[in-house]
């Protein structure tokens, strides 16, 4: 081996583990960190020991042998045992770009990401709070779980202030807490189980209101004047057992409460009327009330519009989606369809493809066996034509086979089959995708549930620009480099650390 390929030599520690490698490996890559340890005058700016030749960093070891296989190969590849946060942390510093790598790591590299987000959408049963039967552990956590819930407004030094808007800033959030966020007190779990109560009651008022053993017959005089002619009219009509309609009144009255009162002290409205819980709940309301108000008109428009309201009183089962706010699996299932829309529209878009095939084909396929004298050939058969074989093609590739229509010739029993097999492969291709999603969104609302509360959270201090670590101070630094004389890298980390801690710059 030559002198000039020994002096090439470099040698890196990294957290215990000693790497070897050659500096032109580290300047394929220039601008990076380990790229600046092929300049000149490194040894001055970075930790080196002179005894044993080497270079000094305290970073994750295992991390830094595919950072370094980077620089040798040209592809990076994400550690399937590492964590995503800790990889991209290592990853800005030493400087690379998170876009390198490579494709076939890059799901594997987003799925921290994704639990991020995904985490985020649970909120946390207590924030700030200790278990029941215990005082929070500090006054920070009710001011956090008051930020959480939006109604933290309070300037900065502003805690404690006395005066008349201070009282409605306290009374405002608790009571939101209370009928919103069932895990935020004791108070507020009873609220949630009389919601869910009435809930309940409701939903079995509106399924009673259909049996025949709650309408009864009742006689209605009408009196018609028609001129100078006084006519009396009597018609029958059913009505509902007048305890259901009391019942039901009292679970409206209920709802308009907690409804009003939502609305009242939510942080803010305009994003409250957006939501589609909160329009459920105001449609669900509203034909209670509109019908009681007509109820006493006698006039043509009136019962017309009583009428109608009858028949969208089906409203009142959307009611079942407010048990979202009192049970985890719920939301998961919401925020599943919400994740695997584009594995819907697949499904969709196969099924489509798949009815519109089978059913031309079956049309076609049952016409061999017809006779000569049927001129349209569809005397022996339930297709008579495509569009009625859609209906067909449906049930059979969703393998329920109603029965109601099926092929009846040798040539139809083959497509009805290859019609099935066909409805097995096409459903069963999207669906994995969709019941991972549901695995991963209710393991992270479990996992959100079920986190330890931590007292404080330690954030280590970032390292001094000047330390050895980073990079030297800027009187140190090399004047011919290409790179900002201070250590972009070193700067951009501690402006990371400031950021991950809460820290605020100074200004003036």
């Amino acid at each position: 081996m030559g002198k000039g390929e020994e002096s090439d030599k470099i040698t890196i520690n990294v957290g215990g583990t000693r790497h070897e490698t050659y500096k032109s490996t580290l300047r394929t890559l220039p601008g990076t960190r380990l790229a600046w340890l092929a300049d000149p005058d490194a040894q001055s700016n970075f930790d080196f020991d002179g005894k044993s030749n080497e270079f000094f960093f305290d970073r994750h070891p295992g991390i830094f042998s595919y950072v370094l296989n980077y620089y040798r190969t040209g592809k990076l590849h994400c550690p399937a045992d590492i964590c995503g946060p800790l990889f991209e942390e290592e990853l800005t510093y030493w400087g690379i770009d998170e876009t390198d790598v490579e494709p076939c790591c890059w799901m594997t590299y987003r799925q921290h990401r994704d639990a991020e987000e995904a985490l985020d959408i649970f909120e946390s049963p207590e924030p700030g709070g200790g278990t029941s039967g215990e005082e929070p552990e500090e006054e920070g956590g009710r001011e956090m779980a008051l930020q959480r819930l939006g109604m933290d407004e309070r300037p900065a030094g502003a805690a404690g202030a006395a005066g008349g808007g201070s009282c409605c800033r306290n009374w405002q959030p608790r009571m939101w807490a209370l009928f919103e966020d069932p895990y935020s007190s004791k108070a507020a779990r009873v609220v949630a189980f009389a919601s869910l109560f009435f809930i309940l009651v409701s939903i079995t008022t509106f399924c009673l209101e259909t049996h025949e053993a709650f309408n009864i017959d009742v006689n209605v005089t009408e009196t018609l004047v028609v001129g100078n002619t006084t006519t009396i009219l009597l018609t029958r009509k059913v009505e509902t057992e007048p305890i259901l309609t009391y019942i039901e009144g009292v679970c409206v009255l209920w709802f308009t409460l907690e409804f009003l009162v939502r609305i009242i002290c939510c942080p803010d409205k305009l994003l409250f009327v957006k939501n589609l819980l909160n329009i459920i709940d105001f449609v669900a309301i509203l034909p209670f009330y509109l019908e009681v108000g007509l109820s006493g008109l006698s006039s043509k428009a009136a019962r017309d519009v009583l009428g109608f309201l009858r028949v969208v009183r089906f409203v009142r089962i959307l009611r079942i989606f407010k048990l979202t706010r009192h049970f985890v699996g719920l939301r998961v299932l919401g925020h599943t369809l919400r994740a695997s829309t584009n594995e819907f529209l697949l499904l969709i878009i196969f099924l489509a493809l798949g009815v519109l095939i089978f059913a031309t084909m079956i049309y076609y396929a049952e016409r061999i066996g017809a006779k000569t004298s049927d001129l349209r050939g569809s005397d022996h058969t339930h297709f008579k034509n495509i569009p009625i074989g859609f209906w067909w093609a449906v049930v059979t590739m969703t393998t329920l086979g109603y029965g109601d229509m099926y092929p009846k010739t040798w040539s139809g029993m083959v497509v009805g089959a290859l019609c099935a097999l066909a409805g097995v492969l096409t459903i069963a291709m999207p669906v994995p995708v969709i019941v991972n999603n549901f695995g991963m969104y209710y393991s992270l609302a479990m996992a959100k549930q079920k986190l330890p509360k931590k007292k404080k959270k330690h954030i280590p201090r970032p390292a001094p620009l000047d330390s050895p670590t980073y990079c030297k101070s800027e009187e140190n630094s090399p004047r011919n480099s290409t790179q900002s004389d201070t250590c972009p890298l070193a700067v951009e980390e501690g402006a990371a650390e400031r950021k991950r801690s809460g820290e605020t710059p100074r200004g003036g």
